[in-house]
């Protein structure tokens, strides 16, 4: 006999744990499926842990340079800082504990029924959900969300067998080192990569990242991604472009031998860890969607319409197994609508959607990389006709106030407009709480708040937000915007 739910949730990230509590709330018979711990990635292996050692890893880069502030220890001038990594560990478990408990704590309260195992489709709308005591249960659901995210994309490299496992490394193992790594090689450039890169970097490895593409970060302007490179060399990462692993050559007590092949030739890496952080994949393939006809694309990830619905009736994806872009906060968002539509007004002639989304991020590394809206060439794209239609603004964060008076002064600002509107595209800011500043413009967005606005707002002295005076501070006899760093 299978038990019979109004709304059964897979997995309990960011966008299903309020959503199984927002259905419970609303008196519909709820179950959450999880097979590891409420709360999602985000909680447990991603946002919370990962920043929390980020934070370390500033406390003891600004420890090295209290000398430059004129603050020394007892150490002298040497800047030494030792790290204790157990510490360091331990601070970051006991942040995850505390918000994953609180996760449970509402959604114990909510009164939703919590089903520890790990589930799979029977039917259309039927789960065989094998349990983590070892019993199977049959239930069925009139509606059915899927939440169930990502996770690392399993490595591929000849000769990984032959190191030891523990030095073999991805985003949430990294995270569970008791040891500071001598000499840690990041494979990948990306987000996730530049963040541990730098973050061990500050902890006190060496650290090598070996790129394939032409930059770090592919997704952003090259400039942008040209200036965070060169903050990671002057912080001592050792950051090799168009460059690809190849193999391990040999390996010893402690250390190996990695063969990277170069644009000009084959060098030998001697490193203690590898870190892989060059993908993620769904988390799909374990949950049988052909017999309920539900569709993939060719990567696994559940394809959904604006409203996320899936090919299946009664069947909602939300999250990162429906594809980029996989941040917590476009999660979230994938619930309110869904909350919106289903649960709070679902007799709405209009119903909420993922189109046209505004979507914001930040990479924490330090400085913070924040961005809104349009990259110059997404932007670009929109008028291939009429090319000086958009106009970009960049500044050094050298030129604000407030970053030179502590100190922090690397990075730079972008801004993409539209000449014809005065509408803000697009904006970057790598520099002293990116993320901050960017969301300052990111309201002006949602606002349809002009460039000339934010040139000739009022901002407090001395504060970050005061730059978006200076950025858009002029226009020249031919009408580009200046560009500041010129």
């Amino acid at each position: 006999m299978s038990t019979k739910y109004d709304a059964i949730i897979i997995g309990s990230g960011q966008g299903g744990t309020p959503l199984a509590g927002a259905f419970a709330k609303a008196g519909h018979r709820t179950a959450l499926i999880e097979r590891t711990h409420i709360g999602g990635c985000c909680v447990n292996e991603g946002c919370t842990p990962t920043k929390t050692m980020v934070a370390s890893g500033r406390a003891a880069y600004l420890a090295r340079r209290g000398g430059d502030y004129g603050v020394h220890t007892s150490q002298g001038e040497a800047n030494e800082v030792s790290v204790d990594m157990i510490k360091v560990r331990q601070r970051k478990r006991d942040i995850v504990t505390s918000f994953r408990g609180g996760n449970e704590s509402r959604t114990q309260s909510a009164g939703v029924e919590v089903l520890m195992g790990e589930a799979a489709f029977s039917g259309s709308r039927t789960l065989r959900v094998e349990m983590n005591d070892g019993s199977v249960k049959e239930i069925e659901g009139n509606k059915i969300f899927i939440n169930v995210g990502e996770r690392p994309a399993p490595p591929k490299l000849e000769g990984l067998g032959s190191l030891d496992p523990s030095r073999v490394l991805d985003s949430t193992s990294i995270q569970e080192l008791d040891v500071v790594p001598t000499h840690l090689v990041v494979i990948g450039g990306g987000y996730v990569g530049v963040e541990f890169a730098q973050l061990f970097r500050r902890l006190g490895s060496e650290v090598t990242i070996v790129q394939r593409g032409k930059q770090l970060l592919g997704r952003e302007d090259t400039e942008v991604a040209d200036c965070l490179t060169d903050i990671l060399r002057e912080d001592g990462l050792t950051v090799m472009l168009e460059s690809e692993a190849l193999n391990t050559l040999s390996t010893s007590s402690g250390s190996f031998d990695l063969a990277v092949q170069t644009k000009d030739k084959v060098e030998i890496l001697h490193g203690t860890h590898i870190l892989f952080a060059a993908g993620r994949i769904p988390n799909s393939d374990s949950l049988n969607l052909e017999a309920a006809g539900i569709k993939t694309n060719k990567k696994g990830y559940i394809e959904t319409n604006e409203y996320l619905e899936t090919s299946a009736e009664g069947v909602w994806a939300l999250g990162d197994v429906k594809g980029p872009p996989a941040f917590t906060h476009i999660s979230y968002d994938d619930f309110r609508i869904i909350q919106k539509n289903i649960i709070s007004s679902p007799s709405a002639t209009a119903r909420l959607s993922t189109k046209n989304r505004l979507v914001p991020y930040v990479v924490y590394t330090d400085p913070q990389l924040g961005h809104i809206g349009l990259h110059e060439h997404e932007a670009r794209a929109l008028y291939p006709d009429n090319p000086k239609r958009i106009k970009v603004a960049k500044m050094p964060v050298s030129y604000v106030a407030r970053a030179l008076e502590t100190d922090e002064s690397r990075g730079m600002m972008k801004a993409v407009v539209d000449e014809e509107t005065g509408l803000i595209l697009g904006f970057t800011c790598l520099g002293l709480e990116g993320g901050e500043v960017m969301a300052v413009v990111q309201m002006a967005i949602m606002g349809n708040v002009g460039w000339e606005n934010m040139r000739d707002a009022v901002w407090a002295h001395p504060s970050l937000a005061e730059s978006l005076n200076n950025i858009w501070g002029s226009w020249n006899e031919i009408g580009h915007i200046y560009l500041f760093a010129e």
